[in-house]
């Protein structure tokens, strides 16, 4: 009797910055067969990784994996949700923080030989006005940011950071009224996250506390912050202590609405789509089965991570840090005008 595990490989062509063709080698190459009977599957178009794995879940297959980035991984999640069927990552992403999270490693050896342990756990999953996600949604600047970086079409994380220093100095934060369970409270802010997992990838934790199997969302409230402000909100957002920052209020809760003056934009797994401009965000608990990482893979992690910053930091163009200097000029000529007026009125 044939014990082996069916597994269906999905591979995203087009997903991330390294070659597919390389990652589909060492699939085959790493990939245990005694224990696996294994296939490989590419997509053709937006869309067809769900459709993919849909087919698996009637086929009876055991383990799907989503091989690409974090809008793959919520292609072929959304299929098997409520389903005995166990969603695999291998990440080949520019963000990757659902695989994270999840301690699953970047490097697509250990990857592979994560799915070979199969160590499974069942995890929860949102839904942002009935689109499904697995990571993170929002709306106000990281929705708005999801966008111009879908725009962009370069990937990797120095754009994604480039983006967001340059539009986050002109960035106007909106007012948003947030009911839940508790009542309703209006916030005036740069941004909503409801996370599921604790990060939006590459280490840059938005909710450090969450878990992805409590059966509660992490409500990120950031509220509106000057450029003085910005060094310390990204510091702690690297080293996972966020929510101690003040321009932070987090709310847990399984339900909420958002209502906000007009339509706009939302992100759910970091993609990007327009909105009506209510919203209404839920938490749906243990709905999906996934193939995770060991305790030691997410130390790996933490050691590298900060070498990861100095370099994207480096990578930088000399235009955005351009833009910075000068913006920082103009707060330090600032400063010294309120200086010289206070002590001109203290001495009077």
């Amino acid at each position: 009797m044939d014990t082996k595990k069916r597994v269906v490989f999905i591979v995203n062509p087009i997903s991330g910055t390294q070659s597919k063709k390389s990652v589909v080698e060492k699939i085959e190459k790493y990939a245990d067969g005694e224990t696996l009977d294994i296939r490989i599957v590419p997509t053709q178009y937006a869309g067809h990784a769900n459709q993919i794995a849909s087919e698996c879940v009637q086929e009876g297959v055991d383990i799907v994996v989503a091989v690409g980035g974090d809008g793959t991984i919520n292609e072929v999640a959304r299929a098997l949700v409520h389903t005995p069927v166990t969603l695999g990552i291998i990440p080949c992403g520019s963000g990757n923080g659902l695989a994270r999270h999840l301690r699953i490693p970047m490097d697509v050896k250990k990857a592979i030989e994560t799915i070979n342990r199969g160590v499974v756990e069942t995890i929860d999953y949102g839904k942002i006005n009935d689109i499904p996600y697995f990571c993170t949604c929002g709306v106000g600047f990281d929705a708005f940011i999801s966008m111009k970086f879908a725009q962009a079409g370069k990937r990797g994380i120095s754009s994604y950071i480039e983006n967001t220093l340059r539009e986050g100095l002109r960035y106007e934060p909106e007012t948003y009224e947030i009911e839940n369970e508790d009542g309703s409270t209006h916030y005036k802010a740069f941004l909503i996250t409801c996370a599921n997992a604790s990060q939006y990838g590459n280490n840059f934790y938005i909710a450090p506390k969450a878990s992805l199997c409590d059966g509660l969302m992490d409500v990120i409230i950031m509220e509106p912050f000057t450029m003085l402000d910005a060094p310390a909100i990204s510091f702690q957002m690297i080293n996972g202590t966020l929510d101690q920052n003040s321009k932070i209020k987090t709310l847990r809760c399984k339900r909420l609405k958002i209502h906000r003056s007009k339509p706009g934009f939302i992100h759910f797994d970091g993609d990007p789509v327009m909105a009506e401009a209510d919203l209404t965000v839920e938490l749906i608990g243990k709905g999906l089965n996934v193939i995770i990482g060991s305790e030691e893979e997410k130390t790996l992690a933490n050691v590298n991570m900060w070498q990861n910053v100095i370099d994207i930091f480096n990578d930088l163009k000399p235009s955005i840090m351009d833009d910075l200097a000068t913006h920082n000029r103009r707060l330090q000529v600032l400063n010294r005008e309120l200086l010289r007026k206070l002590k001109k009125n203290t001495y009077k």
